[in-house]
């Protein structure tokens, strides 16, 4: 778990906003349910702190650490470039990664979910039900970092017939707490999703679970006459 947590505090998440993503993110806490999302929890936010990476890897009993990290643009445009920024921001706390720049051609089904340590992108779910379920959920196919938590387990299945929304909601602020401080992945931040509009183009209420009216721009929208 100290390895872990050296990592987290390893990472300059608005330094990958601004750079990377030109600005247009919000900040990621280590668990997938961005503000966006009902039933977000306001937990408070992981910082970059090279000194608390180090005492996490005293806490470890290790002075460094030296990692892979793979990386392809496969997962999103800038996605090597945000690999190459973490490993510059890691060594101040004596963590020595190794990216490994992948293919694009077969990232998917020759490293994510096979590496130890890989870079990735998830399309954002309308409900932390949907999100937990397929990737953090023990034994499910797409639990990219094999997290397994009994008591999560159980969090994420009382929640869905909880009737009462504040007991709900401090279900899902507990899984949020339990995913960011034992959780193996580490989600740094989340994407804006920036639209160009033209009068030309009519449209109803726009989707945020995914890209271009939730990927069904061509069904949705028409054009004005």
């Amino acid at each position: 778990k100290d390895v872990r947590l050296a990592l987290k505090h390893a990472i300059d998440r608005q330094a990958l906003i601004d750079t990377i993503m030109r600005g247009q993110g919000t900040l990621g806490n280590d668990h997938p349910v961005g503000q966006n999302m009902p039933y977000w929890a306001d937990l408070e936010q992981r910082a970059y702190d090279a000194d608390k990476a180090k005492f996490h890897l005293k806490q470890a009993g290790m002075s460094d650490l030296k990692v892979e990290l793979f990386g392809s643009e496969a997962a999103f445009a800038g996605a090597t470039d945000a690999c190459l920024l973490f490993a510059e921001q890691a060594r101040k706390a004596g963590i020595e990664i190794a990216v490994n720049k992948a293919p694009n051609d077969g990232y998917w089904s020759n490293v994510w979910n096979k590496e130890p340590f890989c870079i990735t992108l998830w399309v954002a779910r309308p409900t932390p039900d949907m999100i937990f379920s397929a990737a953090y959920a023990s034994g499910v196919d797409w639990n990219e970092s094999q997290f397994s938590n009994e008591k999560f387990d159980q969090l994420l299945v009382a929640a869905r017939s909880e009737l009462d929304e504040a007991k709900r909601s401090d279900m899902y602020r507990e899984m949020q707490q339990i995913v960011r401080d034992d959780g193996n992945s580490i989600v740094p931040m989340f994407q804006n999703q920036v639209f160009a509009m033209s009068s030309k183009v009519g449209h109803g209420p726009i989707a945020n679970n995914a890209p271009i009216d939730g990927n069904r721009a061509m069904e949705r929208w028409w054009f004005n006459s």
